[in-house]
C-alpha cells in the first residue's frame, strides 16, 4: 500500500536536491523551539502553512505523525499507583479469564469464547478501573464505559476478585440455562443487559453499535445538562473498541458529530492489536496511520500510545531517527509476525535491518528484546495517555493503543493468525502462561485451570478495593429503576382523537397533534424527546420548531431564511427536538440514549422517534435489537407506513415488512392502528407501562399519511385495542355469515368490502386488528401454559371472536406472514384466508396499488364470497 504521508515524511536521499539547505531549515526550527518554546514554533508553522496553501504551492500538512508516542516521556505525569501490585492484579485477571474460557470449552466444546482480545486489552482496562472509571453512586453520576465485547471474560474475572461473582459463576460461563440448577449465575457471552440486568449497562456485542452509541450517549448527556434536567458536566464516556471494529460504518458515521458538538466528555480507546478474526486488520498497511488520519480529519484529538517504557532508552539513543524510519516502512502484517516470534527472531529480522538499528540493540539479550512492550501493555504509558485524554478540552479524544493480540499466550496464540479463535491450551502452554506472568499458582493448579483469588487481607485485594472505593464503587453496574413519571389523563391531551366525530385526518397528523399536547404538560412535557432524521416537515411537525425548539449546543448563530414565518426553523441551547439529519443510525442511537436514561442516569425520559417506516427495522434493525437488549423504554413510530399507503415513492420506500420484523423482538410491542382513537389509547397505555409501572417494553406504532374520516372510539373498546383487536361494527340485515379482520389503512378497505357484501345480502362482522403480533403472542402464551399443565387461560383472539360466525378473511398492508401469525390460535373449525402485499412495491395511486396487490375492497369482498361458496 502506498502511503503518501509516510513517503513525504521519509524522503529518500535522492529526492532532496539541496541537503545542505534542508539541514539549515531543520536547524532553524530546532533553534526556534529551543529559544522560544513549542508554542511559538507552532505559531510560525501555522503562518508558513497558510502561505504554503496558496494555489501556486498547493501544499497542506499531513494528518499522520511519526510512529511514536504522542505523550513524550518528559511530559508523562507521575504514576499515582503501586505499579507492582497493579501488574500482579492484571496478571491474575488474565489468568482467571483464560481459565474461565478454557474450562468451559474443555467441558463443552461448543460453547466458544475468546481469550486473545482480553489478553491484549487487559492493561487498558486495568488502568481505567484503577484510576479513571468513576462509578455511579449517591454522590456522583459516574462515567459510562463501553467495554470491548470479546473482552467480557476479563471483566468477569475482575468482578470475581471484587467479590461480585463467585467461582461457581465463573465455572458457568456461557451456561445461562444450566447455571441456576446449581445455584450459580450463568455469565453471558458478551455484555447483555437483558440477561444480566444488574451488571452490564451497554450491549456492545454487535460490532459498530457500541462506538456510535457511545457518541450519542455523550451528546445526550450534554442535552440533559443544557436543558437543566441533570448536570453531567463532570462525567465522561469511555469506549474501549477494537481496531477491526473501526471498519464498521456505524463506528465511523458519527465522528464529525462528536467533534462538531465538541464532546470533550468522550474518550475512545482503540485497541490496535492489528488483527481481526481471520488475519491482519491491514496486512499491507498501518491501521494506526489510517485511523489517525480519519480521526484527525474528523476533528478529534488523537493520542498515539505505541511503545512501552523499555523503548524510551532506545529512542533517546537513536539520534538518526532510525527507529522512526523503520517503523514507517513496517506494515502491520510484518509487525504481527514480530509479535508472534521470540527475541532472537526480532533481533535478526527487525534490529538487523541496518547498522544503526543493530547498534541500538547491542547489549540487549534476546529475552530483553522479547520483553519490549508495546504501549498498550505498559501501565505507566497507558496512565499518561488516559491522563492527557481526561484533561483535554474542546474535542473528543481517541487513544490508539498498540498491543499484541493474545499477549502472553506465547506459541499458543500471541500474534498468530488463529489467535482470535484460540479457546484451548495444552499443559505446556498453560505453564508457559503461568511463568510469563509470574502467577502464584502451582503446576497442578495451572494444569487443572484452577481459579485464583488472593486472601482478602492480602496487599493485592486491599489495593483492589481501595482503588474502586476512591472512584465511587464497583463497575460495570446497572441501575434498574428510576422515579415514577406521572402521565396525564388521556382526555387532557387526546380527546380530539377518541371523539373524532368523523373528522378527516391521517394517523400521522393525529400523532403530531397528540405529541404537541403532551409537550405542554408541566410534568411529562419536559421529559419528552422528539427525534427525527431530517423529516419533521414531511410528517407535519414543523409547528414544534417554535413550540419547543431544536436542540443545538451552539444555540442559533444565524437568522434563518424563514425567520418571519409561523413555522420557522429555530435552534436553541435548551431545544427539545433532536434533529439528527439524514442518519437513521444516528437517530436510533439518539433514541436509545434517551430510552435508557432511566437506567443510565436515573432520569426517566420518553423518546418518540418518528421516521419512514421502511427505514427502521429494515435499515437499523441491529441497533433496535441492541436497544431491546438494553431494556429501552420509548416509542418508535414508523410513519408513511404500508406498502400501498405511500403511493408515489415506490419500491424502497414502501414498507410491507416492518411488523414482521418487529414481532421477532421479545420486548417490542408493535401496533398498526387504523384510527386516531386507537393510536391515542395505545400511546396512553404504553406511557403508563413504561413510566409508571416501569416495565421494560418499547412500542412500535405504524402511522399512515392517508386522510380519511376518523370515527369515535367505540365504548369499551380500549381494552381490546391494547390486547390486539376488538369488534368494530356489524354490516347487513341478516345474521352475520362472514368475519372480516383488517388493520391500519387497509381497515378502511375492509369496511368498504363489508358494505359491498351487505349490498349482496351477505352480513359480516368487522374487527379492527390493532396488533397481529400481540394476538399471536397471547395465543402462544396460553398454549405454553396449557402444555405446562398450568391453569387454563383463553386467548384474547377467542374472546374477541366469540359469537362471530363463518369463515374469516384478514387483510393488511403488509406481507401475508403478518396476519398468518395468528392462524394457529384461531377458534377451531374456522376457515381462514389472508390477503397481503407480498412482493416489491411500485409507484402508482393508492387505488391502483391496492388493486394490484389484491387488498382493496373488491378483492376482500370477492375472497369472502369465495370462502362462503367453498
Amino acid at each position: 500500500m502506498t502511503d503518501q504521508s509516510i513517503t513525504r515524511f521519509l524522503l529518500s536521499p535522492g529526492t532532496d536536491t539541496d541537503p545542505a539547505e534542508t539541514a539549515e531549515w531543520r536547524e532553524a526550527l530546532s533553534a526556534l523551539i529551543a529559544s522560544e518554546g513549542p508554542e511559538r514554533a507552532r505559531f510560525i508553522l501555522d503562518q508558513l502553512a497558510a502561505m504554503a496553501r496558496a494555489p501556486q504551492v498547493g501544499w497542506s500538512p499531513e494528518l499522520v505523525t511519526p510512529y511514536v508516542n504522542t505523550v513524550p516521556v518528559e511530559q508523562q505525569p507521575p504514576f499515582p499507583g503501586d505499579l507492582a501490585i497493579e501488574e500482579r492484579l492484571a496478571s491474575l485477571m488474565r489468568w482467571n479469564a483464560l481459565a474461565m474460557v478454557v474450562r468451559a470449552n474443555g467441558a463443552y466444546g461448543e460453547l466458544g469464547g475468546h481469550i486473545a482480545s482480553y489478553a491484549s486489552a487487559a492493561d487498558l482496562f486495568e488502568v481505567g478501573f484503577n484510576h479513571f472509571f468513576h462509578a455511579r453512586n449517591e454522590q456522583q453520576g459516574g462515567d459510562l464505559v463501553f467495554f470491548q465485547p470479546h473482552s467480557a471474560p476479563g471483566v468477569y474475572a475482575r468482578a470475581f476478585l471484587e467479590g461480585r461473582l463467585s467461582e461457581a459463576d465463573l465455572a458457568h460461563y456461557r451456561q445461562e440455562i444450566t447455571a441456576p440448577q446449581v445455584n450459580a449465575r450463568g455469565l453471558s457471552s458478551y455484555p447483555h443487559p437483558w440477561l444480566m440486568p444488574d451488571f452490564w449497562q451497554f450491549p456492545t456485542g454487535s460490532m459498530g453499535i457500541g462506538p456510535i452509541s457511545s457518541i450519542y450517549h455523550a451528546r445526550f448527556m450534554r442535552y440533559l445538562t443544557h436543558r437543566h434536567l441533570l448536570d453531567c458536566s463532570s462525567r465522561k464516556v469511555w469506549g474501549v473498541f477494537g481496531d477491526g471494529e473501526m471498519d464498521e460504518p456505524e463506528s465511523m458515521s458519527a465522528l464529525t458529530l462528536a467533534s462538531r458538538e465538541k464532546l470533550d466528555n468522550l474518550v475512545w480507546v482503540v485497541n490496535c492489536n492489528l488483527q481481526r478474526l481471520d488475519g491482519p486488520v491491514r496486512g499491507n498497511g498501518r491501521i494506526v496511520d489510517e485511523l489517525e488520519k480519519l480521526f484527525r480529519g474528523a476533528g478529534w484529538h488523537v493520542i498515539k500510545l505505541l511503545w512501552g517504557s523499555d523503548w524510551d532508552g532506545l529512542f533517546a539513543r537513536d539520534l538518526t531517527d532510525a527507529l522512526v524510519q523503520v517503523f514507517a516502512r513496517t506494515v502491520d502484517g510484518q509487525m504481527q509476525t514480530f509479535a508472534a516470534k521470540d527475541g532472537r527472531f526480532n533481533r535478526e529480522h527487525f534490529f538487523n535491518q541496518n547498522e544503526a538499528l543493530a547498534r541500538l540493540a547491542q547489549g540487549m539479550t534476546d529475552e530483553q528484546i522479547d520483553r519490549l512492550k508495546r504501549g498498550g501493555h505498559d501501565l505507566v504509558k497507558i496512565h499518561a495517555a488516559y491522563h492527557v485524554a481526561a484533561h483535554h478540552h474542546g474535542q473528543p479524544v481517541v487513544i490508539l493503543a498498540h498491543t499484541k493480540k493474545g499477549y502472553g499466550m506465547g506459541t499458543a496464540g500471541q500474534g498468530r493468525m488463529t489467535t482470535h479463535s484460540q479457546k484451548k491450551l495444552d499443559e505446556a502452554a498453560l505453564l508457559e502462561f503461568r511463568n510469563r506472568f509470574n502467577l502464584p499458582i502451582s503446576d497442578e493448579q495451572a494444569k487443572t485451570l484452577a481459579f485464583f483469588k488472593p486472601a482478602e487481607d492480602s496487599a493485592e485485594m486491599r489495593y483492589l478495593h481501595e482503588r474502586r472505593a476512591a472512584l465511587g464503587g464497583y463497575m460495570p453496574k446497572r441501575e434498574t429503576k428510576a422515579p415514577v413519571l406521572p402521565v396525564p389523563p388521556l382526555a387532557s391531551y387526546a380527546q380530539f382523537a377518541v371523539q373524532a366525530a368523523g373528522k378527516e385526518m391521517s394517523t400521522t397528523m393525529a400523532f403530531v397533534r397528540l405529541l404537541g399536547n403532551l409537550l405542554k404538560d408541566k410534568d411529562l412535557g419536559p421529559r419528552i424527546v422528539p427525534i427525527v432524521a431530517d423529516e419533521a416537515r414531511t410528517f407535519g411537525m414543523a409547528n414544534l420548531f417554535k413550540q419547543v425548539g431544536i436542540y443545538s449546543s451552539a444555540g442559533q448563530l444565524y437568522d434563518p431564511e424563514d425567520i418571519g414565518s409561523v413555522l420557522s426553523y429555530r435552534e436553541a441551547l435548551d431545544g427539545q427536538i433532536l434533529e439528527e439529519g439524514i442518519s437513521e443510525a444516528g437517530a436510533i442511537a439518539s433514541w436509545t440514549a434517551a430510552a435508557t436514561s432511566y437506567s443510565v442516569h436515573g432520569v426517566p425520559m420518553l423518546p418518540f422517534y418518528i421516521y419512514y417506516s421502511m427505514f427502521g427495522f429494515q435499515r437499523v434493525g441491529d441497533a433496535i435489537w441492541a436497544a431491546a437488549d438494553q431494556r429501552a423504554r420509548g416509542f418508535l413510530l414508523g410513519a408513511t407506513s404500508g406498502r400501498t399507503t405511500l403511493g408515489g415513492e415506490g419500491l424502497q420506500h414502501q414498507d410491507g415488512s416492518s411488523h414482521l420484523v418487529a414481532a421477532t423482538i421479545p420486548n417490542c410491542k408493535a401496533y398498526d392502528p387504523a384510527f386516531a382513537g386507537e393510536l391515542a389509547v395505545i400511546i396512553d397505555h404504553g406511557m403508563r407501562e413504561m413510566l409508571v409501572d416501569q416495565q421494560d417494553w418499547f412500542y412500535y406504532l405504524t402511522l399512515m399519511n392517508e386522510n380519511y374520516a376518523q370515527p369515535d372510539l367505540p365504548e369499551g373498546a380500549a381494552h381490546g385495542v391494547v390486547r390486539g383487536g376488538y369488534r368494530f361494527a356489524t354490516f347487513g340485515e341478516s345474521v352475520p355469515q362472514v368475519t372480516l379482520l383488517g388493520s391500519g389503512a387497509i381497515l378502511t378497505e375492509v369496511l368498504k368490502a363489508a358494505q359491498q357484501l351487505a349490498a349482496q345480502g351477505i352480513a359480516s362482522e368487522v374487527f379492527s386488528i390493532t396488533s397481529w403480533s400481540e394476538l399471536a403472542r397471547d395465543g402462544l402464551h396460553c398454549e405454553q401454559r396449557a402444555l405446562r399443565g398450568e391453569a387454563h387461560t383463553t386467548p384474547w383472539l377467542h374472546e374477541m371472536l366469540a359469537g362471530a360466525k363463518g369463515p374469516i378473511v384478514a387483510a393488511t398492508d403488509y406481507v401475508r406472514a403478518v396476519p398468518e401469525s395468528i392462524r394457529a390460535f384461531l377458534p377451531a373449525g374456522r376457515r381462514y384466508l389472508t390477503l397481503g402485499t407480498d412482493g416489491f412495491g411500485r409507484s402508482d395511486t393508492r387505488a391502483a396499488l391496492r388493486g394490484f396487490f389484491g387488498v382493496d375492497a373488491a378483492h376482500i369482498a370477492r375472497a369472502a364470497s369465495h370462502l362462503l361458496r367453498g
